[in-house]
């Protein structure tokens, strides 16, 4: 009687999740069979560490698709950590111009030099002693380290951090509950496969774990996730309040001379865009700027519509003025003429492409 009343308790339960042995199964069956084909993955053995490197360092707060031409662009530049130690930093910054979050691309380089200097250009295998390289952080070191040397590493980004936390219900605010994540992980990571692991966990986050319309019908861990029991996967994971972003005016000036060349300037090495071309302009505050910040006198003409662009926690109104120069006049002092046809050959980010673009569209 005893043992048919358990059993009828039993019966009226739900069932417990799987182990931790099964759901890794089940999600590196899942990878095996529907993973994503990306240029710098290999889904049998383990990938070469620059080619993770390169694509970890490109792949932070940018998107897939955008990484792949720029990608694939350096690796034909600089197929090796070698090749890229000893290119210019001019080259480096043009051929990243685009890609934004330039600091990446400063902190690509003293990398790409320190291990050439310090390691004969192979980089090293722990995941401690990639962190100690710059530009490195703690998801960076752990995510080379598990996918290119097989150390069962603890790999956390936004796509793992999303399905832990439905997976296990974590109502942790972001970024607390990160402990907690890596706690479940750390029952799930397999000692054979963790690099395959991370990579499957990240293509599930992007593919049928997402944001906003999981596919929990499709996901290899339906069956095993807190949140889908409960009926609430887009209530995980718990993010914090979102601060309003910083609202600046710039004023730039776009000029041609007659030989159909444009004035440019290198910004300054530290801060935001450091080290990357643009074209004269006004330091960015709250208040409107006027003309008198013009690089010399000239016919200048304020166009009615500015650029926006969006940075993290900026958002940016960049007013533009125009001219012509009737004669060809020396570049004033840390500044330089170049030709529309070399423009190209400059590292430009995004914000002065559109600036430059709108002021050359004026003047046409």
């Amino acid at each position: 009687m005893a043992s048919r009343i358990g059993l009828a308790i039993t019966e009226g339960m739900p069932a417990p999740p799987p182990s931790a042995d099964r759901r890794t199964a089940a999600l590196l069956a899942w990878y095996d069979r529907a993973g994503r084909d990306l240029p710098w993955r290999v889904k049998s053995g383990r990938a070469e560490p620059y080619r993770v490197w390169l694509s970890e360092i490109m792949l932070q707060q940018t998107s897939v698709e955008a990484v792949k031409p720029y990608f694939t662009k350096f690796m034909a530049l600089w197929p090796d950590v070698k090749a890229l130690a000893a290119a210019e930093d001019h080259a480096v910054m043009t051929a990243w111009a685009g890609l934004g979050y330039y600091a990446r691309a400063r902190n690509l380089l003293a990398c790409a030099r320190a291990v050439a200097r310090d390691y004969d250009g192979r980089f090293p295998q722990t995941e401690a002693d990639l962190r100690a390289l710059p530009g490195i952080g703690a998801y960076t070191a752990a995510a080379i380290a598990a996918i290119a040397f097989g150390e069962r590493a603890i790999v956390i980004d936004g796509n793992i951090e999303r399905v832990v936390t439905r997976l296990a219900a974590i109502d942790t605010v972001l970024p607390k509950a990160k402990p907690e994540i890596g706690a479940v992980l750390e029952g799930m990571v397999p000692a054979d496969r963790p690099g395959d692991f991370a990579q499957a966990l990240m293509d599930l986050g992007a593919t049928i774990c997402t944001p906003k319309s999981p596919s929990c019908l499709l996901c290899p861990l339906s069956e095993a996730c807190l949140a889908r029991a409960r009926g609430q996967p887009t209530a995980f994971p718990v993010k914090p309040a979102k601060k309003g972003r910083k609202q600046l005016q710039g004023l730039a000036f776009v000029v041609l001379d007659p030989q159909a060349r444009i004035l440019v300037r290198t910004r300054a090495g530290k801060g935001l865009l450091a080290g990357m071309a643009e074209v004269p302009n006004v330091d960015w505050s709250a208040e409107p700027m006027g003309l008198q910040a013009a690089p010399f006198p000239a016919e200048w003409q304020r166009l009615k519509q500015p650029v926006i662009h969006i940075f993290t926690h900026i958002e940016l109104r960049m007013e533009i003025a125009v001219a012509r120069l009737p004669a060809t006049a020396p570049a004033p002092e840390g500044m330089r003429w170049v030709s529309l046809e070399r423009l190209g050959d400059e590292p430009l980010p995004t914000l002065f492409r559109k600036v430059i673009e709108a002021g050359l569209r004026a003047l046409r």
